[in-house]
C-alpha cells in the first residue's frame, strides 16, 4: 500500500509530487501519481502551444517547484538564460521558459518516475485508505490526492449543439490550430482567444473576434491580494460556503487580459486580417461547409470554421466515479456540489483535494499556478 497517490498529473499534481518528495521526504517508493497522459504537463503544453501562449500571466515567482526564487537561479544559469524572456512590472516569464524550467525540476527530482499511466474509474474505502480503481486494477493508499482540473470539461454554449467538425473548443483533446481553414471566427473575450487571434492572424488566417462584452484589461485573474491575508480573511471568516463562491465570482477578473496582450491585440486588428465584432450568438445555421452564426443585435457572419474560447463548465471535476464516492461515502459538499475542507484540504478521512476542488478553503487563486503551492503547503502538514 502506497502512502500517497495523486490522481492527476498536470501543474498541480506535479507540484505536489515534488513539494511532497523533496520538501518533505517522502519516500520515492512510497508515492505515485497517476495520470492518463505519458508525461507530466501533457495537457498544459498542448493547449498553451495550440493557442500560441507567448508569455504567461503569472509572474516568475509562480512555477511547480516549492521554492519560488528557484526560477531566478534558473533563469540566471547558463541553460536558462537563452529562455529567460520576461514582461515588465511583474516578470511574467515566457512559455518556453516555464516550460523549460518546469522539465528541469522534472528531470532533476526523477518526477517522471513516479508516474504510472491510467485513468481513475473508482473508489473504495478500506480498513486504513483507500483503493482507486483503473482499467489495470485497483491501487491501495492511506491518502490520496484529487488533483483533476476542468480540463475535461470544456464549456460549449447551448447553440453549438450539432454542427460537428464546423465548431471546436480550444480546450478539445483534438484541437490543432494548425489544421484550421483560411476564415475561422473565435467566440470569447478573455486572454486565451485573444491569444489564439493574434497567433492566426501572423500565420496568415483572416480571423473575427466575437466576443459577448467590451474587451477587458486586468493584470492578472484576481488581485494578488488574494494569495495573502489581507484579502483571504474576510473569506476565511464567512462561514457560508454560498458567500464564499459569490466572493470568489467576484474577485476573479473572467474573460479579461493583461495590458500588452490587449495592446497587441488592437494593433493586430489595425493590420486589416481581423475584425473585432461584440455580440452573443443566439442561433445558427450551416450551409455548404460554413456556418453563420447570429447574433442578439441582429446581425450575423458567415465563417468556415468557429473556435470556441469560452472557458470551462461550472460541475465539480472528477467526473461519475467521483460523484459516485461523495454519494455513497457522503463527502461533505456545498451547495455547488463542491467539497467542504477543512485548512489541510482533507475532505473525508485519507482524501485531499488541490485546485478547483479546494476552491472553498483555498480561494479564487485556486485553480491557477500559485493556488498549487498553496495546496502542497496545507497537504505537506500532514506528511510525516
Amino acid at each position: 500500500m502506497l502512502d500517497w497517490l495523486i490522481i492527476g498529473g498536470g501543474i498541480h499534481g506535479t507540484t505536489i509530487s515534488d513539494f511532497l518528495v523533496t520538501r518533505k521526504g517522502v519516500a520515492r517508493d512510497r508515492i505515485r501519481v497517476l495520470d492518463p497522459h505519458a508525461k507530466p504537463l501533457a495537457l498544459w503544453k498542448q493547449f498553451t502551444a495550440n493557442i500560441g501562449m507567448p508569455y504567461l500571466r503569472s509572474p516568475l515567482v509562480h512555477h511547480i517547484h516549492y521554492d519560488p526564487w528557484s526560477a531566478r537561479t534558473f533563469a540566471e544559469s547558463q541553460s536558462g538564460r537563452p529562455l529567460a524572456g520576461f514582461i515588465p512590472l511583474y516578470e511574467r516569464p515566457s512559455l518556453a521558459f516555464f516550460n523549460g524550467f518546469s522539465d528541469l525540476i522534472i528531470e532533476r527530482y526523477k518526477l517522471n518516475d513516479l508516474r504510472l499511466q491510467g485513468r481513475a474509474t473508482g473508489l473504495t474505502r478500506l480498513e486504513n485508505g483507500w483503493r482507486v480503481e483503473t482499467g489495470d486494477g485497483g491501487l491501495d493508499a492511506k491518502r490520496v490526492i484529487l488533483a483533476m482540473g476542468a480540463t475535461e470539461q470544456p464549456f460549449y454554449p447551448a447553440w453549438t449543439q450539432s454542427h460537428g467538425g464546423t465548431i471546436q473548443h480550444i480546450f478539445d483533446k483534438d484541437f490543432d490550430r494548425e489544421n484550421l481553414p483560411q476564415n475561422v471566427t473565435i467566440i470569447g473575450g478573455g486572454i486565451s482567444a485573444a491569444q489564439l487571434t493574434i497567433t492566426l492572424v501572423e500565420s496568415g488566417h483572416q480571423v473575427t473576434l466575437l466576443s459577448r462584452h467590451p474587451l477587458r484589461m486586468a493584470h492578472f485573474d484576481s488581485d494578488p491580494c488574494w494569495v495573502t491575508r489581507l484579502c483571504l480573511a474576510d473569506f476565511y471568516a464567512e462561514p457560508d460556503f454560498n458567500k464564499r463562491r459569490e466572493m470568489i465570482k467576484t474577485a476573479r477578473n473572467r474573460g479579461s487580459m493583461p495590458p500588452d496582450v490587449l495592446e497587441r491585440l488592437e494593433a493586430t486588428a489595425e493590420t486589416g486580417n481581423l475584425s473585432l465584432q461584440f455580440g452573443e450568438v443566439i442561433a445558427t445555421r450551416t450551409s455548404d461547409k460554413k456556418i453563420t452564426l447570429q447574433t442578439a443585435d441582429g446581425h450575423s457572419l458567415t465563417t468556415q470554421q468557429v473556435v470556441l474560447a469560452t472557458g470551462f463548465t461550472s460541475d465539480r471535476p472528477g467526473g461519475a466515479w467521483l460523484d459516485d464516492a461523495v454519494v455513497q461515502y457522503n463527502f461533505p459538499v456545498a451547495d455547488d456540489g463542491y467539497p467542504i475542507v477543512d485548512q489541510s484540504l482533507c475532505w473525508s478521512n485519507g482524501i485531499y483535494v488541490t485546485g478547483a476542488l479546494a476552491e472553498l478553503e483555498i480561494g479564487p487563486v485556486a485553480r491557477n499556478i500559485i493556488g498549487a503551492r498553496l495546496a502542497a503547503e496545507r497537504i505537506g502538514e500532514v506528511a510525516i
